[in-house]
């Protein structure tokens, strides 16, 4: 079964051999054993829960940590040292299929640094903008979560499709606009430029994209519950949802510095 998150490549609730997924249990793969095959533990919603709470949590502590103990002066390398290594683990997760408790809680650790030095950066200059971020994210939350069991938007393999084709036009736009500020425009192509219309255009576009990465999480969750995937891919799920609440407050936190005096 081929989850429709494109955080979770492939055929990613099917183990690799056997079991969910493959031939049922009493067929002929299991005619010939005079034993019974051990059970594989099921993925649940309380499994989900728990599993994206701690996830949750840890990103939230190592954020509280970086905010409080990096010195300002000492901000940018390690920013720099933790998006490596966030970027290296989330790839690791990503194409190599190895969510478990370790790599999902490392990788929330590591974000949790770049989100802390983020926002510290951004509160220090916009004051309150990152309270009023959290509480934008959460209201975010909230609403795509009601539409979804509210059945407003259905999450189609052709949405799936829209959302990634989306996701990757924003993200080829950023870098083209980091490279014209490289090169020696002031502020790129426009798209995030407090003086700019494009650059609001731009973050409300970003933050819808983030809740439809909500959407496409709650699908898998559903999914996976609902087909009995193996437990293990509760990480997955959390790790799925912690990228889309961090994508989508990440932007909110940029579009209300667009409204937000500087201090």
């Amino acid at each position: 079964m081929e989850s429709r998150n494109p955080a979770f490549r492939g055929n990613a609730f099917e183990p690799r051999a056997g079991g969910y997924g493959g031939q049922p249990y009493g067929g002929a793969a299991y005619a010939a054993p005079g034993y019974a095959p051990a059970a594989t533990r099921t993925m649940t919603m309380d499994a989900v829960v728990v599993r994206g709470f701690l996830t949750f949590v840890t990103l939230v502590v190592t954020a509280a940590l970086a905010w409080a103990l990096v010195p300002t002066s000492l901000a940018p390398p390690v920013l720099v040292v933790a998006l490596i290594a966030e970027i290296g683990i989330w790839a690791f997760i990503a194409f190599g299929r190895k969510a478990n408790a370790a790599t999902v809680l490392a990788f929330a650790a590591v974000y949790g640094v770049v989100v802390g030095l983020i926002s510290h950066s951004y509160n220090d200059i916009y004051h309150g903008v990152v309270f009023q971020a959290v509480v934008g994210t959460a209201l975010a939350f909230g609403a795509t979560l009601a539409v979804y069991a509210l059945r407003i938007v259905r999450v189609t393999p052709k949405f799936a499709r829209f959302v990634m084709a989306a996701a990757l036009a924003l993200i080829g736009l950023m870098l083209v606009n980091w490279v014209v500020h490289l090169f020696g425009g002031d502020h790129g192509i426009g798209i995030r430029d407090p003086g700019n219309p494009l650059a609001y255009v731009f973050s409300v576009a970003a933050i819808l994209v983030g809740c439809f990465f909500l959407l496409l999480d709650f699908d898998a969750v559903e999914t996976g519950v609902r087909t009995g995937a193996p437990e293990k891919f509760a990480w997955y799920c959390a790790f799925g949802l912690v990228l889309s609440l961090v994508w989508i407050y990440l932007e909110i936190l940029r579009l209300l510095s667009y409204f937000s005096g500087r201090d």
